[in-house]
């Protein structure tokens, strides 16, 4: 390989996600590295592999995590000044090219990229310095085999196949036209990398670097991406595996946190036992009239620590960018609103807004708990404003003194300062997982024998399903009328619909709801429920999603216009081209 001038710069400088970037420069202030005298010491390949989170926090990933997540979804519907992005208006509209700037992949293989390169050159880092040990190394491996399975996962949910490499490439000599990899067999390759490293990874960060715990893959972050993969594989008893393992973690956890910080009082462990059924979630107020708790503490506190009950992995952002050297989210700040213009490029759609608006007997609110006392009614939109609220706020708080004319108090962020965590994985997700995988083991039938064999499923997902809506309910204290009851799901189709309905309320705006509805049709080979979804978007003629999404290829994003130009390997989704392609007629997993 001839000499090569590896640009890392932004890597390194990028660290500010856990250290100063001054910290760093003081050291080695070079606009580029040369590739042969870099790999020398742990802290080069402490650096590179930080740059590689960094490069997941910039505003570009994460405008693509939320876009390709959820804003083709019926969550969604456009804002103020969605006039200033077309791309975005365009996407809202159903109306996605291949020369949309939202289709361009390159802020994820340049993580991938990263990734390979640590793998290539960590190893030699270990030969040459005595303080990079053995375990050192592994650990180091398994944070970015984990990035770079979690990048590709992103990919393959996005655009279906997509090119798939494990090396690095360092080197402008290099071939990188590389035609794409099938969706299965791209998801078995992160599946088979993500086993081979999960117990190479850190299981517990010290508390004095309280942001690690969440913000750095850990052994719970790598169990919750299987657990996740594993249902896209249709692989369910190992989806209930990774999930029964993460949910033990967060329980130990959770028991060794309140000893030591000697949690008693009105929050005793037997309330909260018998509230959350015994799982360690961020529970609310359980005396007074004042709730909102888990969402300050899972999406805003700066405690990590505590959060980290429930917060399994996320990307960090801070308030204060400036004093700091963290950024901050500023996709959030412009996609969902701030101060300055509460109302973003996008808000939540009158489907949404009618659920929360009108008490009555409606499919996301209503069809399961016939009230009002469902907080996140209030922590995902404001109905006042007519604004997505989740994650645009720093405090949001719901006063109900007055059950009738609940009061919601909120503040929101800064314009551009917006210091919301982006949650990638969080136990009540995981939970949700789970209750979905014992579903799919279900028989359909409703004859005697089907029953007694679905019993043991419908308990335990009702059992999960029940512990999140219990956490959600504005009330100190439980009755047996708030909460719903096993025998209205007795069903296989019923308890699969409760599980639907509670992951959108549960983790709305979040840039989970579009791949949920991928997954659903995915395993269907039907694109009924997209349809369905897409035709109640304010933004697209119901009859246009009718015709457009009869076929699966639909779903999925069209390949860049640029990408296509320059990698001759690459073959147009035939819903966004020309020709046809009827291996994508169906896909069964």
């Amino acid at each position: 390989m001839k000499k090569n001038y590896y640009k890392i710069i932004s890597a390194v400088c990028a660290i500010c996600s856990f250290t100063s970037c001054a910290d760093f420069l003081e050291i080695k202030d070079q606009r580029e590295i040369i590739l042969e005298d870099f790999w020398n010491e742990k802290a080069d390949v402490e650096n590179i592999v930080t740059g590689c989170y960094s490069a997941l926090q910039e505003a570009d990933a994460r405008k693509r995590m939320m876009i390709w997540g959820e804003f083709r979804s019926d969550n969604i519907m456009s804002g103020n000044n969605i006039n200033s992005d077309g791309n975005l208006y365009n996407i809202l509209k159903e109306n996605i090219t291949a020369k949309n700037s939202y289709t361009t992949w390159v802020n994820f293989y340049d993580v991938i990229n990263r990734c390979n390169t640590v793998l290539k050159y960590a190893p030699d880092v270990a030969a040459k310095d005595p303080a990079y040990t053995e375990g050192d190394l592994k650990a180091n491996i398994a944070e970015v085999v984990a990035l770079r399975s979690l990048c590709y996962f992103y990919l393959i949910r996005t655009f279906r196949d997509v090119p798939f490499s494990r090396e690095a490439f360092t080197d402008d000599d290099q071939k990188m036209d590389l035609p794409a990899t099938p969706f299965n067999e791209v998801l078995n390759n992160i599946i088979n990398d993500l086993e081979s490293v999960k117990g190479d990874a850190v299981k517990r960060y010290p508390v004095t670097k309280d942001r690690y715990q969440t913000g750095r893959i850990t052994q719970d972050a790598i169990n919750a991406m299987l657990c996740e993969m594993y249902l896209w594989a249709g692989d369910y008893d190992n989806c209930i595996k990774y999930a029964d393992i993460v949910i033990a973690s967060k329980k130990d956890y959770a028991k060794e946190y309140d000893k030591k910080y000697r949690r008693t009082g009105s929050n005793s462990e037997a309330i909260i036992e018998k509230r959350l059924n015994g799982f360690p979630l961020i529970y609310d107020n359980l005396q007074g009239t004042t709730f909102g708790t888990p969402y300050r503490t899972i999406f805003t506190d700066a405690d990590r620590e505590f959060a980290a009950r429930e917060v399994i992995f996320e990307l960090n952002y801070d308030s204060s960018p400036s004093s700091t050297g963290m950024p901050a989210n500023s996709a959030i700040s412009s996609f969902y609103g701030n101060e300055r213009s509460e109302v973003g490029l996008v808000t939540a759609s009158s489907y949404i807004d009618g659920e929360t608006q009108e008490p009555t007997a409606k499919e996301l609110f209503e069809k399961d708990k016939k009230d009002l006392n469902d907080t996140r009614r209030y922590l995902n939109y404001n109905t006042s404003t007519k604004s997505i609220v989740k994650l645009a706020s720093q405090r949001i708080s719901i006063d109900m003194s007055t059950p009738s004319t609940p009061r919601v108090s909120l503040s929101l962020y800064a314009d551009n300062n917006n210091a919301s965590h982006w949650v990638i994985y969080r136990l009540s997700d995981i939970m949700l997982l789970k209750a979905e995988a014992l579903c799919q083991k279900m028989k359909d039938g409703t004859d005697t024998e089907d029953m007694a064999f679905n019993a043991p499923y419908l308990n335990e997902a009702f059992n999960l399903v029940n512990a999140i809506m219990k956490r959600s309910i504005c009330k100190a204290t439980l009755v047996d009328a708030d909460t719903i009851k096993l025998a209205d799901y007795s069903s296989k189709s019923t308890m699969t619909d409760l599980v639907k309905r509670e992951r959108r309320r549960e983790l709305m705006f979040e840039g989970k709801r579009w791949y949920d509805l991928v997954r659903y049709a995915m395993r269907s080979g039907k694109t009924d429920e997209v349809i369905s979804a897409v035709g109640k978007r304010d933004d697209v003629n119901s009859q246009f999603a009718q015709n457009f999404f009869k076929k699966m290829d639909a779903i999925f994003w069209p390949y860049n216009y640029e990408e296509l130009k320059v990698n001759h390997n690459l073959v147009q989704n035939p819903s966004f081209g020309s020709g046809e392609n009827s291996s994508y007629e169906k896909t069964t997993k």
